[in-house]
Parts: C-alpha cells; structure tokens; sequence
C-alpha cells in the first residue's frame, strides 16, 4: 500500500487592514500669527485651525481681536507676521478671491441700485465677460437672492431695506460663484430672533449641502452652540479651540458662555 502524503497546506496570504486615509487639510492654517496697530499689538502669537467643511465661531467680547483676525485671513489686514495658510495657499493670495466670500459688519450695499443690480455689480467683477458668462452670472444673482429670502425685494432700492435686509444683501454678494470658504464678521448684529434662527439654519444648510466652510464671529454666547467647533478670543488671544460639548465637559459648565467665563478668570488668575 502507498502511503501518499496531502500536499502542504499554502497558508492563506494575511489582508492587511487598509491604511486610514489622511486627514483633510484644514481650511485655515496659523501658526504664530500676530498683528500690530501702531505699536500696540492686537493679534498676540496665535496659533489654530480651521477644519474644513463645518462652521467654526470666533466668539469674544468687541474689541477683542475678532475683526483684526478675520481681515489678516481675507488677506486685508496690514502689519501681519507669522503663518497663515487660507485654502492651502498664503493669506492675501490673488488666487483666493474667488474662492473666499467675505462679509463686513457693515453692509457693503449701494443705496441708489435695487437688490438685484448690487448684485449684478459685484457679480460683474467677480466674472467678467459676455455670453455664457452672462447668463451664469444672471443665474447667480437669481440663485443668491433666493438663498437669503429676498425674492420678493429683488426690485426694491437698498436704501429702502431695512437693516437686517441689507445684512442679507451683503450675505448673498458673499454666496455669488459658490465660495468654498465663507468669512462672516458678526452677520446677525441687530436683527431679530426669527431672521437670526433663518439665517444660521441657511449657514447649516450652505456647510452641510456644498461642504462650504464657514468662519463666523460673534460677540452673543448663545449663538456659540449653533457651531461645530469654537475659537474662544479675549484680548487678542485664543482661549480655547474646541467644540462645544468638550468646552463644556472640560470646564464642567452647562453653557458656553459659562465656560467662557470659567476660562477667562483662570486666565486672569495666572
């Protein structure tokens, strides 16, 4: 009788667990960044991110560095040194200013044009030409008016809006050609409760349908739980760079506004 041996088992090859992907690149990048005024210094050696795709609050008392900040990453800011890297390119980059919609505590509107003629202006300027070039811009204007619930004043005078309407005809200049980042220096100062709520569900809906990334100061607490993620700012510093829930947990607060306080008289205890 043959004795015939089975043939060696080949053992199966190992799959290896496939690598995790890198993380994105963050939106905004600062590392040591400071600004002066004179010869007070206003930005003091900040260093911080902004992921992308989400909305991040720049929350602190007026005066505190806010505008400063948001101007130094729009690339309008003189006197800035250290790093600052906005959609992987250097803050001030002319390749950026289609790809950034900024919006000024003061509406930047024309009195004497209507809705839709400031932002057939502006739309001019963002993408010159004919043909269509012109019909894409006249479906921009159109879509942005629509985005901010000013349809029905498209033909009515900035001069004659009221406050929170020409806050919302600055917005929609911002919104034209689709920005990946959005800079939004205090947009809901003076308006009322229901045109606030409207306006951050469209911030929402702006970051979570496009990806858009959205950087937006505040000085009013209460809108700090509407964000993703938070930078706390006092006296041109950053206190903290968290969301909110760990803002809360770490300071064992029930509110952002009380954690704030939490880290500001730790702050002026050391």
């Amino acid at each position: 009788m043959m004795n015939i041996q089975p043939p060696p088992q080949t053992p199966a090859p190992t799959s290896q667990p496939p690598e995790p992907p890198p993380p994105p690149t963050p939106a905004i990048q600062a590392t040591s960044l400071t600004t002066t005024r004179g010869t007070r210094k206003v930005l003091h050696n900040l260093t911080f991110t902004v992921p992308q795709g989400q909305i991040t609050g720049l929350l602190g008392p007026s005066g505190c560095g806010k505008s400063t900040l948001m101007r130094a990453i729009v690339g309008t800011q003189a006197r800035v040194t250290g790093t600052l890297n906005v959609l992987n390119h250097p803050a001030g980059t002319p390749a950026l200013r289609s790809r950034i919609g900024y919006v000024t505590q003061d509406p930047s509107v024309y009195d004497d044009l209507t809705v839709r003629q400031n932002l057939e202006y502006f739309a001019a300027i963002l993408s010159p030409g004919h043909g269509e070039t012109a019909t894409r811009r006249q479906e921009d204007v159109t879509r942005a008016i629509a985005e901010v619930d000013l349809t029905t004043h498209a033909d009515a005078l900035a001069a004659n809006l009221s406050g929170g309407q020409r806050n919302r005809v600055s917005l929609a200049v911002a919104l034209l050609g689709t920005p990946e980042l959005l800079v939004l220096d205090e947009p809901t100062v003076g308006l009322d409760p229901v045109l606030r709520r409207d306006l951050w569900d469209l911030f929402h809906t702006i970051a979570a349908n496009r990806g858009t990334t959205i950087l937006v100061s505040s000085h009013v607490m209460d809108e700090a739980e509407r964000c993703h993620r938070l930078l706390l700012m006092r006296e041109g510093e950053i206190l903290a760079d968290d969301t909110p829930e760990s803002l809360r947990t770490s300071t064992a607060t029930p509110t952002v506004e009380a954690a704030f306080l939490h880290l500001v008289d730790k702050a002026n205890a050391t």
